[in-house]
């Protein structure tokens, strides 16, 4: 089983500036980036179309580190300096599954762990300690 810890930063609306200010500052390299108006459109957070052109997900490879980040979802708020969380990215559904639970214990939940256009199962819960994570299941591959 493969289980990888990376550092997601969540920004104000300045993502884009974000990753080009790590291109040249770590030489980061952009490996993916979508904004909210390319992903599919999700009923339950309708998406205001002065968002359409924000960073819904960015990963870039500083080194051999993933660094991933976003702007915040229109209507959320982000408090600097507690805008760094971590990816918990996995390949086992079922491990996904106990790890969101187990940090769910005593925490809160900021988006249930079900399936996305992404991923076949996605949440993010902060735990009772106040550390903010996400827990991203790859999606299955065909070799």
């Amino acid at each position: 089983m493969t289980l990888r810890l990376d550092p997601y930063l969540v920004m104000e609306g300045n993502a884009k500036e974000a990753i080009q200010f790590y291109e040249k500052a770590l030489g980061a390299q952009q490996v993916f980036v979508q904004t909210f108006g390319e992903m599919p459109a999700n009923p339950d957070f309708p998406l205001p179309s002065e968002a359409n052109e924000l960073i819904g997900h960015a990963m870039l490879m500083v080194g051999d580190t993933r660094l991933m980040l976003s702007d915040a979802f229109p209507g959320q708020p982000v408090q600097k300096g507690a805008n760094v969380t971590i990816c918990i990215s996995i390949k086992d559904v079922e491990k996904s599954k106990a790890i969101y639970h187990a940090l769910e214990d005593g925490g809160r939940v900021i988006i249930p762990l079900s399936e996305s256009h992404f991923s076949p199962a996605y949440g993010q819960v902060v735990d009772k300690f106040g550390v903010g994570f996400h827990i991203f299941t790859d999606q299955p591959t065909n070799n």
